[in-house]
């Protein structure tokens, strides 16, 4: 049995990465990350987010874009960004993250 992330409408593909953002909550997170992931072609195929007292949670999975992709540049630009928004935002292949979360 393979597991996967996603739900029935969005399976882990061989292109998707998984996005975390933590930090403290502030208005404009979801509407700044979710702006650079347009602007980088990236289709966001599932989201959960939740507020721990102050603190701001988020999960992704995004579709990269079809063909090449610099993944070490999108990691760049994702981090710049949670230096902006002073969060803290991770980007996974999710091979990379079944892998290390697989029991």
């Amino acid at each position: 049995m393979k597991d996967t992330l996603g739900s029935k409408n969005s399976p882990i593909t061989d292109n998707t990465v998984v996005v975390t953002v933590v930090g403290k909550d502030k208005v404009g997170i979801i509407a700044a990350v979710s702006a650079a992931l347009a602007y980088e072609n990236m289709n966001i195929m599932d989201i959960s987010q939740t507020i721990l007292q102050d603190i701001f949670t988020m999960i992704m999975l995004v579709r990269l874009p079809e063909g090449s992709c610099d993944f070490a540049r999108l990691k760049a630009v994702f981090d710049e960004l949670g230096n902006q928004l002073d969060v803290s935002i991770m980007l996974q292949h999710s091979d990379i993250f079944n892998a290390m979360h697989r029991i």
